[in-house]
């Protein structure tokens, strides 16, 4: 599980003007990023716009990106959803090569018990050909995956390596980090919350803000590794300001005006989202040339 530890980031998708997929972007998204340090890509997470995208266009996004990395660094595929059945669907006609793991979101919208969410966990660890990550966010899906149901998965399956944890609830953490086995990996879900979480045992992030300052946020990231929290504070106090600003107005539309800005692809993002107001903009601008 070495592969997963240090920064991964959750790749934008971006798009042109249109509203269509902008494949040369994304290439360059993809290179910047290898070349930048990061340890591993995720592919069509929360911040690629997976729920916004076609069966066709999610495919073609995971293929390129496949055939882009060329298996410079570990890939993870984001298929994740409410239907069970369709998740386990696509994950066993996934068949793209170049991945070396599956990121699956706690089911949304439906809001299972803790039983429900064990069940569709279980059935798409048996259904995987690939290692699975559990994703919770409650934040976006309004249902919570409990610590205990966590722990039960970690231990019930081995192909469940790792959870990306973005619940921001530190009782849940302790839980987790304390009771896990040792070769279950938890993986900061929330960008200001990695250094403490690393302190506690964290194998690191998987980051929405890497995707525009990927070396100051992976070098952050190998210093806590190290145990050199001190040496990472800077970095750490450096980019919350930035992170803040890149959720003031929605995401990915922060993550995205600010790579618009460093000239890597357009701010477009597809409906119903819409673009950071001109301030955010601006506030964004500023603090990326400060940071740069």
């Amino acid at each position: 599980m070495d592969r997963f530890y240090g920064t991964g980031v959750a790749l934008v998708t971006p798009f042109y003007a249109d509203g269509s997929i902008d494949f040369q972007g994304l290439k360059k998204l993809i290179n910047f990023q290898i070349e930048e340090g990061v340890e591993y890509l995720v592919s069509l997470g929360t911040t690629g716009e997976s729920a916004t995208l076609t069966k066709d266009e999610k495919k073609a996004v995971w293929e390129f990106t496949a055939e882009a990395v060329a298996k410079r660094v570990p890939l993870v595929a984001g298929i994740g959803g409410n239907s069970t059945h369709e998740v386990v669907d696509s994950i066993r006609n996934f068949g793209i090569s170049g991945y070396d793991a599956i990121l699956s979101v706690c089911p949304y919208y439906n809001k299972p018990n803790q039983q429900g969410i064990y069940q569709h966990y279980k059935a798409i660890a048996e259904a995987s050909p690939l290692p699975v990550m559990l994703y919770n966010v409650p934040g976006r899906t309004g249902s919570n995956l409990s610590a205990d149901t966590t722990l039960r998965l970690a231990h019930d399956f081995a192909n469940i390596i790792a959870i990306k944890e973005a619940s921001a609830n530190f009782d849940q953490f302790n839980t987790v980090l304390r009771d896990k086995p040792e070769s279950f990996l938890f993986i900061s879900g929330d960008d200001p919350l990695t250094l403490p979480l690393i302190s506690m045992g964290a194998a690191g992030v998987i980051s929405v803000v890497g995707n525009a300052l990927p070396a100051r946020l992976a070098n952050m990231v190998r210093l806590c590794l190290e145990g050199r929290f001190k040496e990472a504070l800077p970095d750490h106090f450096a980019l919350v300001r930035l992170i803040r600003l890149l959720f003031a107005d929605g995401s990915p539309g922060g993550i995205k005006a600010a790579l618009s800005h460093l000239g890597v692809c357009s701010d477009t993002v597809r409906l119903p989202l819409a673009g950071v107001s001109a301030d955010v903009r601006h506030q964004i601008e500023q603090e990326i040339d400060k940071l740069r």
